[in-house]
């Protein structure tokens, strides 16, 4: 006979077995495999789901519509995480308290599945996630939204996808945008990640070739040009802050802006938290509001 561990039980476990440096990308893939069977029920309002954007089952995302329709309104668009191997659209950490902020404030909120590993590497990843995109802005319109205002979101390792996609314009296909939030993301300079002790997630993500390393590293891929960027970090975990101001400065050098937020948070609190009644709400709000009412 199989026993379900409760998530609560589970996290206890995960806590005391996994160093804390390392916790919050494998805590929340055990998590979020629990949590994944509600989530569909957790979302009030109309959503339109598994729209295709391409020919793989894993390319799909669902649109979640404003509680009072409007015409030209600004779009999240949300890159889900889980260490690049799983994870989905519809998990209650990605939509449970963002679906009903956002569209409880007359925004569009699209939120995106994408092939995983082993079938697709991180860079393939970035691929699909651009290929979501202008698939979403082409329709946008027809949903009440506005192409030209996309505000593109991501956790974890949907961080690191929207963050490199945002670095490098080019792997966009001439997508535009207008900024970048990515929470907690750990893959923002991955040679320093891969060159020390790290996770073994990252070695199935990034192999062994310095080369690749590079090229889906946003820090090491940025090129003029770079997304406004909100960088949300966790200031429980050990490198997710420092590597945020790094490649914030990076940006900045670069002519960029680029903003981080620190919090006191779990890497999933970060993800589960936005859109509850919070300053840390608030000041992503802040953000968003600095680029769709320019």
């Amino acid at each position: 006979m199989r026993h379900r561990i409760p998530a609560g039980v589970l996290a206890i476990v995960l806590g005391a077995t996994t160093p804390a440096a390392n916790a919050g990308p494998l805590r929340d893939r055990l998590l979020e495999r629990q949590a994944a069977r509600n989530a569909r029920d957790a979302v009030p309002g109309k959503a339109l789901r598994d729209i295709p954007y391409g020919s793989d089952p894993r390319q799909r995302f669902d649109v979640y519509l404003p509680a009072q329709a409007a015409a030209n309104a600004p779009v999240i668009f949300m890159v889900h995480g889980g260490g690049w191997r799983t994870g989905g659209k519809a998990e209650t950490a990605v939509v449970e308290n963002k679906v009903p902020y956002f569209t409880g404030r007359g925004y569009l909120v699209i939120s995106i599945n994408y092939r995983m590993l082993p079938d697709a590497d991180p860079l393939a990843q970035a691929q699909d996630v651009a290929l979501a995109l202008a698939a979403a802005q082409g329709k946008a319109a027809s949903w009440g939204g506005d192409p030209r205002r996309f505000i593109l979101m991501g956790h974890s390792a949907g961080a690191h996808l929207v963050a490199l996609l945002s670095a490098q314009p080019s792997l966009a296909a001439g997508s535009r945008w207008l900024g970048t939030i990515a929470l907690d993301s750990g893959a923002l300079d991955v040679p320093e990640i891969m060159e020390h002790r790290h996770m073994r997630l990252y070695d199935e993500a990034f192999g062994s070739d310095p080369a690749f390393w590079r090229k889906v590293s946003p820090a090491h891929a940025l090129q003029p040009g770079a997304q406004p960027m909100l960088l949300v970090c966790s200031s429980q975990r050990d490198s997710s802050c420092r590597q945020a101001h790094d490649f914030a400065q990076r940006l900045r050098d670069s002519g960029s802006r680029a903003e981080v937020l620190e919090q006191a948070r779990s890497h999933r609190e970060i993800n589960l938290q936005l859109g509850s009644d919070s300053a840390y709400t608030s000041a992503v709000q802040a953000f968003i509001d600095s680029l769709v009412k320019a």
